[in-house]
């Protein structure tokens, strides 16, 4: 009972003192939220199939390395935010939990399984949304490497990322966090 009262008591303690958002625009930004990370989720998806089609799943591995934080960086300027995803067991440094908001959001999501959420910080908004391990195929890079990734990927995960956290992972766990901050308004 206490382990799930404590991430609810955090998150009510950390944003209470932040202005409270009307309905009208915690609607508005969850909704270009939701449309921002579909969109990018989409994008990279389909690059990353390319890429396992074309060279199986070691050449996704260094496909992401080398091309995946650029895709969301240039989708970044089409939507006018800060777009990124931060986890607990991340592959790339990052993608790291750095701040204690992140921190604080991981636990929420990871203990209380949240759909979304819209939250102030500072002068502007940001919007969390969970990743999961949405299709077989993304344990082919992200699942057990007893059973689900073969030797070649393992041995490009280990060169590319020597400190991946990235791995041990089930059909629709719980692996990441999208990050959408948006600017103020003015």
């Amino acid at each position: 009972m206490t382990n799930k009262i404590l991430p609810i008591l955090l998150l009510f303690f950390c944003f209470a003192c932040s202005p409270k958002l009307d309905k009208e625009t915690y609607k508005k930004y969850q909704n270009s939220g939701q449309e921002i990370t579909t969109n990018v989720q989409a994008v990279l998806l389909s690059n990353v199939g390319k890429a396992i089609q074309t060279g199986g799943p070691e050449y996704a591995v260094e496909f992401c390395n080398l091309e995946a934080s650029s895709i969301v960086d240039s989708l970044n300027g089409v939507y006018d935010c800060e777009i990124s995803r931060v986890s607990a067991k991340n592959r790339n440094p990052q993608n790291a939990l750095n701040s204690e908001q992140e921190k604080q959001m991981w636990q929420l999501f990871a203990e209380e399984q949240l759909a979304d959420t819209v939250l102030q910080s500072g002068h502007g908004l940001v919007y969390y949304k969970p990743i999961r391990t949405g299709m077989p195929a993304c344990l082919k890079c992200h699942g057990s490497t007893e059973t689900d990734i073969n030797a070649a990927t393992k041995q490009k995960l280990e060169e590319l990322y020597p400190n991946d956290l990235a791995t041990g992972y089930k059909l629709n766990d719980f692996r990441g966090l999208w990050k959408v901050e948006f600017k103020p308004e003015m």
